[in-house]
């Protein structure tokens, strides 16, 4: 009866172990939905920003946001809605703008509303002759310091994006002088950013090297050919460097969600970590970072931090239901938002733990034979049940981890921007995404391998210490290491397998082809398995055979005289 008892206390806290340590939301590479619900409580939302917005009459960053709100469902979005209608209809002009810019207006002659009046990309509007010369005309007359330079470098004839501005496709180079000219004058860039643009004027201009300014003008067309002028000082107002322009502007030209961008940009509080978010996760990225929206800056802000893919098991929302449940979930979420680590390493205890208690009760529902009770040894069971542990956290881990053998999506893109009146521009060099050695899934097999083979020697060193400690003759143990000569094998077992399902797998294109990976798994079997043999069951067998044979010696061999034969003797 204790036997059972024992064994029902230590499976039941073994499984509930286990249960508990699923449900932490801690993960090595990924961030569960219902940590980022608790980092965005009390921080501004998509629809609060874009109320914002429309208090400030920037009808088009309004619109951008509220189209956001939509796409993602969120709370209170027709409140959104019915602000941006409401300020489209007390001032339709912004429709053409964007923003309420009356400078800009009168000075391109918009007083009066065009008969068709709709939205249009900042770029597509001041590539027009007209307004390219208006604009120009303005930017010489500004005092701006930067804006000066800038036009020192429009006078230039060697540049290398760009057409000079005095030849048949300068118009191009003029949009572009003219749309960074009129950001800088209206003070719509950050502090960062100007001082930027003005060193590498001056360098464009003193030193001949024009083409880290004419990247940052063409960045500029480019954002300004896909929003309003609104639209465009929202989204450039928070940078801070050129390198992160140029990032966000080549996103921005991929296929994903503008808008997206456009919101996330403007509730993080780094805009440069949106850029290095996407770029090193390509193909998930735009998702992840569209859902991460829901839950508001803080949310957003803890997705980015953490850079890693975002997970949506539903266990919140499920639990949501049940007051006590949903509570006791929501104050270990926030444990996981506020100590991370921690949170991961509990997580991995609890795992060991369990895995411990369940080699416990198997333990104690096995029965030791008669024989073999002099075998036994105290303490070793816990060593054993240790070990199974340490096994059982590694396989659990890879079970339950998301994302652990995912491939790198980190990438880098070319320079690619398309006008109708300039035809294409491609800049002198473009960036190549350099691809590592080896990839992650590689690298994890690796250690998988290595791990496991490390678990099998420790396994076999423990048979050999308990094998050591037992109170038998030196003959029987000598037996005995002789019966374990197949566990002392193990390692090469295994390592045989290994290679032969990781070769099977890259054959049939479930895994990329690495045989490095796959030949390691027997590289390492031979590793460990000479390494035990040689330094630690081949003095311990030398030890045995001279305790024994100093107790049982060998008869000695008797020797004889040789016998003579002598024949008869003749006289």
């Amino acid at each position: 009866m204790s036997r059972l008892i024992w064994f029902l206390l230590c499976a039941i806290l073994g499984l509930a172990m286990v249960g508990l340590g699923l449900l932490l939301p801690a993960h090595l590479r990924a961030v569960e939905t219902s940590v980022l619900e608790q980092a965005g409580r009390n921080t501004p939302t998509v629809v609060e920003h874009g109320l914002k917005m429309v208090r400030d009459k920037n009808l088009g960053a309004a619109r951008l946001l509220l189209e956001t709100a939509q796409s993602k469902e969120l709370p209170e979005r027709d409140t959104l809605a019915s602000a941006v209608d409401e300020l489209t209809a007390q001032q339709p002009d912004l429709i053409l703008w964007g923003h309420d810019e009356p400078g800009l207006k009168i000075l391109f002659g918009r007083d009066r509303l065009p008969p068709a009046l709709k939205s249009e990309p900042f770029t597509a509007f001041i590539v027009r002759q007209d307004n390219r010369r208006r604009a120009l005309d303005l930017l010489r007359a500004t005092p701006n310091l930067v804006v000066q330079e800038l036009l020192h470098f429009h006078a230039q004839t060697n540049t290398v994006l760009f057409s000079p501005a005095e030849s048949a496709s300068g118009q191009a180079l003029d949009a572009a002088v003219a749309i960074g000219g009129l950001l800088l004058e209206r003070g719509q860039l950050s502090a960062g950013l100007s001082n930027a643009m003005l060193v590498l004027a001056v360098e464009a201009i003193s030193r001949r090297d024009s083409q880290p300014l004419e990247q940052v003008l063409l960045d500029l067309m480019s954002l300004g050919q896909r929003l309003d002028w609104g639209q465009l000082v929202a989204f450039i107002g928070r940078i801070e460097d050129p390198e992160t322009l140029r990032r966000l502007a080549g996103l921005a030209r991929q296929d994903l969600d503008l808008s997206v961008l456009f919101a996330a940009v403007q509730l993080c509080q780094r805009p440069s970590a949106v850029a290095d978010y996407l770029m090193n996760f390509s193909q998930t990225g735009p998702r992840d970072l569209g859902e991460s929206l829901r839950y508001a800056a803080g949310g957003l802000n803890e997705l980015l931090r953490r850079n890693a893919r975002l997970l949506d098991t539903g266990l919140g929302r499920s639990l949501a239901s049940d007051s006590m449940l949903g509570r006791g979930y929501a104050a270990v979420a926030a444990y996981s938002l506020r100590a991370p680590r921690l949170a991961l390493t509990l997580k991995w205890l609890l795992y060991l733990g369990g895995g411990f208690l369940l080699a416990m009760a198997v333990r104690a529902v096995r029965r030791v034979p008669a024989l073999e009770q002099p075998l036994q040894v105290r303490g070793f069971h816990f060593v054993r049940a240790l070990l199974f542990a340490l096994g059982f956290l590694l396989v659990v881990v890879l079970l339950s981890e998301p994302f652990l053998a995912q491939d790198s999506q980190k990438v880098e893109f070319p320079l690619r921007l398309r006008l109708p009146t300039v035809g294409s521009a491609v800049p002198a060099e473009t960036s190549v995404a350099h691809t590592s050695f080896m990839n992650q899934l590689s690298l994890l097999t690796l250690l998988l391998f290595f791990v496991i083979q490390s678990l099998i020697y420790t396994a076999c060193l423990i048979k050999l210490a308990e094998i050591r400690r037992q109170t038998v003759p030196a003959r029987i143990k000598l037996k005995l290491l002789e019966n374990e000569d197949h566990l002392f094998d193990a390692g090469l077992y295994l390592g045989f397998v290994g290679t032969i399902i990781s070769l099977i797998l890259v054959s049939l294109g479930v895994i990329k082809p690495s045989l490095m990976a796959a030949y390691s798994s027997t590289s390492f079997g031979i590793i460990f398995v000479s390494i035990f043999r040689i330094f630690n069951l081949r003095p311990l067998r030398r030890k045995l055979v001279l305790e024994a044979e100093a107790i049982y010696p060998d008869p000695a061999v008797a020797t004889t005289a040789p016998i003579r034969l002598s024949g008869p003797t003749l006289s």
